[in-house]
């Protein structure tokens, strides 16, 4: 041999095939259907939104100045923010804010087709809002771990979405359909369908809207008031950013307390 190496034959005892485990190694494997599918983002989105109570929806002229804008509502702690797709950029800004915050809820609104969803998932978006139901997301980010909260109005349109697989659905044009009372009246045939309210809710409103039953709240002028966008004065932002989480929680004390009092 060329090299100084040696290599020695070492005599292999013969092993009998277990012919039992022998089968079960030939056997097929289980059809993909079958397999668990990962699911990292679903039960903490769905925990993180319970929690919260307040959705930010931002809407920008600019993919800078939304960077800047979220970044103030982030910091005055918001934990759950929808980047509406009609932002200009809006992938990136929704790429950007998951780098910077890793731990918070970051989706993506006005998602109109499979095309926009795909988008949006490909960016990172841990869940995805629409203004109506569409079915063909529904089935897109089955299995994907991507949260998808279709638009409803209707009793009927509630119910369908729901037996569709929805796990959380959004009542939009909440203002114009009549508000809390609105909300307080779907609640009544649905207790088990969680609801978010969305459309022209301020943060003096929130309580309403959570004595109602709604699982969370969105807000969109209310945090990010256009003056405040217009001159860029991001902690105005910030400010109104906290005075709706102050809000939630305070209305969270108040419905605890008359519970409490309702035992006794």
């Amino acid at each position: 041999m060329a090299s100084g190496c040696h290599f020695f034959s070492i005599p292999i005892p013969r092993i009998r095939p277990n012919r039992r485990c022998l089968r079960a190694s030939q056997s097929p494997p289980p059809p993909a259907s079958a397999l668990p599918s990962p699911v990292p983002f679903l039960p903490k989105t769905l925990s993180e939104i319970r929690n919260s109570r307040v959705i930010a929806c931002l809407r920008a002229k600019g993919g800078m100045l939304a960077m800047e804008a979220a970044r103030a509502t982030l910091k005055g702690g918001i934990s759950v923010l929808e980047v509406m797709l009609s932002t200009p950029d809006a992938s990136m800004v929704i790429q950007g804010l998951l780098k910077e915050n890793p731990f918070s809820i970051i989706g993506a609104g006005a998602v109109l087709n499979v095309d926009d969803a795909r988008e949006a998932m490909n960016a990172g978006a841990k869940f995805l809002m629409s203004p109506g139901t569409v079915m063909e997301i529904l089935h897109e980010v089955e299995g994907s771990g991507v949260l998808y909260i279709p638009g409803v109005m209707t009793p009927t349109e509630v119910l369908r979405a729901f037996e569709a697989g929805a796990k959380l659905v959004k009542v939009y044009p909440a203002t114009i359909l009549g508000g809390g009372k609105y909300i307080s009246a779907l609640k009544r045939p649905f207790p088990h369908i969680p609801i978010v309210a969305s459309q022209g809710i301020s943060i003096d409103s929130i309580k309403q809207y959570i004595d109602a039953g709604t699982t969370a709240v969105i807000l969109s002028d209310a945090i990010f008031d256009k003056n405040a966008m217009k001159q860029r004065d991001f902690d105005t932002i910030r400010r109104l950013a906290g005075s709706a989480i102050s809000k939630v929680a305070q209305a969270g004390t108040i419905a605890q307390q008359q519970a409490s009092t309702h035992k006794h």
